[in-house]
């Protein structure tokens, strides 16, 4: 199966290379690493250059925002299933997108998902927090239940019937994307029980307590707009980060 894995970048020279060098580094041999960038004023281009030996195509052009930019990457993409990694993230393990392509194969899943590592900004193997996502059931939703989004991958059938993110939302556009993809009763869905993506803390959802509380709010619009929640959902939401803090990164 060709992986289409879409990196979205602004001015991120500092992190951007970490990115690269995993996907370069993947076992997988059939990866079209797209990169959509939103006219960096830093050398990030120059690292994608230096480093990106895997890079199929690099759009760099002023955009409207992250999930305008990961838009513009889903309607590039061919692959038989897309996934993103972020400019300051990068996969776990050289196998990483290998395991996401097998669980697609063995289940015959329309979207795969699995587990994540928070890490420190300056360390990717310094572990903050670990988020094991646990099985899905489409009622678990309700309780707050969601997959980590930087393991969660579709194929690109379904990313067709589900129209990309909805850019009024400026930081829950990707809960809102997920919502409708496990909301459908249809929906075949598979985990990965490994952890998948090392993922920089200090995002634009958690950085200040301004962006907490906005992300709050929109996903609480989130939850509405789908009919899956309201406040007692949020609040469940939250709730279920507080054992990724005490969770190894290994299983028990």
């Amino acid at each position: 199966m060709k992986v289409s894995v879409i990196t979205v970048a602004y001015n991120s020279e500092r992190t951007i290379g970490d990115t690269l060098v995993s996907v370069a580094a993947q076992t997988h041999p059939d990866i079209e690493h797209l990169i959509i960038d939103g006219a960096s004023r830093d050398d990030t281009l120059g690292v994608v250059r230096r480093l990106g030996t895997r890079v199929a195509q690099v759009v760099s052009e002023p955009d409207k925002g992250i999930y305008d930019a990961m838009n513009k990457g889903i309607a590039l993409a061919t692959g038989d299933i897309i996934g993103f990694l972020n400019a300051d993230d990068a996969y776990a393990s050289p196998d990483s997108v290998s395991a996401i392509v097998a669980e697609f194969l063995r289940s015959g899943a329309d979207a795969v998902y699995g587990d994540l590592v928070y890490v420190r900004e300056d360390d990717l193997s310094a572990v903050v927090r670990v988020w094991r996502s646990g099985t899905f059931d489409i009622t678990r939703l309700k309780y707050g239940w969601m997959p980590p989004h930087p393991t969660f991958y579709v194929r690109r059938q379904t990313m067709g019937l589900l129209g990309g993110f909805d850019t009024r939302f400026r930081i829950s556009a990707d809960y809102d994307f997920m919502l409708r993809c496990l909301g459908r009763p249809e929906c075949r869905v598979s985990r990965v029980r490994s952890v998948l993506v090392r993922m920089r803390t200090g995002g634009a959802s958690n950085r200040s307590l301004k962006a907490l509380w906005r992300k709050s709010t929109e996903d609480l619009r989130v939850l509405r707009s789908s009919g899956v929640g309201a406040l007692g959902t949020l609040l469940c939401k939250n709730l279920r980060k507080l054992p990724q803090f005490f969770w190894s990164e290994t299983p028990a």
